[in-house]
């Protein structure tokens, strides 16, 4: 019997999704027939797992997954844990991990929702093979961070217990080049600086940082106000990217700026990116331009819309930046009456 491609994809989320709600039902799918069975070992549909949607996925399922399913085919592997769920119990455990890089060696993306991982001593049990690394409202221990070489990409995002010390340990990661940092409230302006090339124990490799917070009193990216050697692309999102704003002379490497979910004034804008000559790339993101009513009567101006809710300072930015292109993406205009 002939099966498409769509019909495997099929099979496969419907396996994932017996695994996730009872692992016994799974074992269902390989007793339809011998193609079937061959079919749920087929490694091409574990290439991605995404269980962070399935709140039953407990460490007796993941030993199930790794014991009858996942393998070398797999890519891509997103898991929730028990952080905010009234089952107690170790999810990710060191055994677990070590099994995981020895029979996963292809695995290069990990991508933990909700999981407590203060009883791992170090990341260094996690796979040598991650290139990226993501870690949403989890908790880590003091000496996470120590250790890990292989990882490029690491993503934090609401993770409480990260602070300047976690950041410091960032230095001996050997290939780490792109970091991004949300909301993380111990996080500070004097944590970031000590991280700013040169010196020994900075982050000296990395060309990717993205800074955002939805706190006023959290302005980190003043941090970037000593400069950052090496520092290609940036991105700044939530209410402190105006302050931040002030620092981003000294980025004389930059060429790719990023600013979303805030709001902003032309003249901001313009004098924060003049010394910026090497820009090739800049991007608003669902900000908020702010102007005041005077200045937006002004008949030499061209008028805003929809489409386009600054024009005049995209003209600015031309004549100012002329091998820089500006995107503009779902953008508003407000106008300061007072």
């Amino acid at each position: 019997m002939h099966i498409t491609h769509r019909k495997q994809r099929f099979t496969g989320k419907c396996v994932r999704q017996s695994i996730a709600g009872d692992e016994g039902s799974a074992l269902k799918w390989t007793r339809v027939c011998r193609r079937w069975k061959q079919l749920v070992k087929d490694q091409r549909l574990w290439r991605a797992v995404d269980l962070s949607t399935w709140k039953r996925v407990t460490s007796r399922v993941l030993w199930v997954l790794l014991r009858q399913y996942l393998g070398h085919g797999l890519r891509l592997l997103r898991l929730r844990g028990l952080l905010l769920s009234a089952r107690a119990g170790v999810f990710l455990s060191e055994s677990w991990l070590r099994s995981l890089g020895s029979k996963c060696p292809r695995l290069r993306r990990l991508c933990l929702i909700h999981t407590d991982l203060r009883a791992l001593p170090s990341c260094r049990l996690l796979p040598l093979s991650l290139q990226v690394l993501e870690l949403h409202f989890c908790e880590v221990p003091a000496g996470f961070f120590s250790e890990g070489d292989g990882i490029e990409t690491l993503v934090l995002d609401s993770v409480p217990s990260f602070s300047d010390q976690h950041l410091r340990s960032l230095s001996a990661w050997r290939g780490l080049t792109r970091l991004e940092l949300r909301d993380l409230i111990r996080v500070t302006v004097a944590g970031l600086k000590s991280c700013v090339p040169p010196g020994s124990h900075t982050l000296a490799r990395l060309t990717h940082l993205e800074l955002e917070t939805c706190s006023r009193t959290q302005m980190v990216a003043l941090g970037l106000g000593e400069g950052w050697p090496g520092l290609e692309r940036l991105s700044l999102g939530g209410k402190e990217v105006g302050p931040g704003l002030l620092s981003l002379g000294r980025l004389q490497d930059l060429r790719s700026l990023r600013l979303r979910t805030c709001r902003l004034t032309q003249m901001m804008v313009l004098r924060s990116c003049r010394c910026l000559t090497r820009l090739q790339l800049l991007e608003f993101i669902e900000v908020e331009f702010v102007e005041d009513e005077a200045r937006s009567d002004e008949t030499d101006r061209p008028p805003a819309s929809d489409d386009d809710p600054a024009p005049s300072l995209r003209h600015a930015l031309r004549s100012m930046l002329p091998v820089c292109v500006t995107h503009f993406t779902r953008c508003t205009r407000t106008v300061n009456k007072d």
